[in-house]
């Protein structure tokens, strides 16, 4: 994919968590793509990225905003740094704006995504939700642990006797 094409797709993505939708989002996808979010987990195929935007994201939130920067593609592969936005719809932050900045993994295939990642500082996103902290805790635990299981026998984690 050249690099016009990719910032071209990096729109419609956007536009389609701003404000068209979930059929939006998963007509920028491969019919199996996977879009795999940081808060709701992964989602694989097109009906299932459309209800996640229609009643995750929108059901959670409204006036989103995703400002893609410096997006760079090679082949199948592009990135791009990103601003997010929105005003919380959960009842603990009804009306807050939620900001946070983050990186994303886009892997390509006939000029849509196939697979879809992100990475953030979760604690930034929660921080501004006014969610209780044990709250805080069990997602972030969550967190940790997925890590830990994609980790657990490498370099970062090797199997030792007595460690954690």
């Amino acid at each position: 994919m050249q690099q016009a094409e990719f910032e071209a797709l990096l729109g419609r993505f956007s536009a389609a968590i701003e404000r068209e939708g979930g059929a939006a989002l998963a007509a920028v996808f491969t019919p199996d793509g996977v879009y795999t979010d940081v808060f709701y987990g992964a989602f694989r195929g097109r009906e299932a990225i459309a209800r996640m935007v229609d009643e995750h994201f929108w059901g959670h939130g409204e006036n989103y905003r995703w400002e893609m920067r410096e997006p760079v593609v090679s082949g199948d592969i592009g990135y791009a740094r990103w601003t997010f936005s929105f005003d919380s719809r959960l009842e603990e932050a009804r009306g807050r704006r939620v900001l946070w900045e983050g990186m994303s993994r886009f892997r390509l295939s006939g000029g849509l995504i196939a697979d879809y990642a992100e990475v953030f500082d979760i604690a930034i996103a929660l921080g501004q939700s006014n969610f209780a902290p044990e709250r805080v805790a069990r997602v972030a635990g969550k967190h940790i642990a997925r890590l830990r299981e994609r980790h657990a026998g490498s370099a970062h984690l090797p199997a030792r006797p007595g460690s954690r």
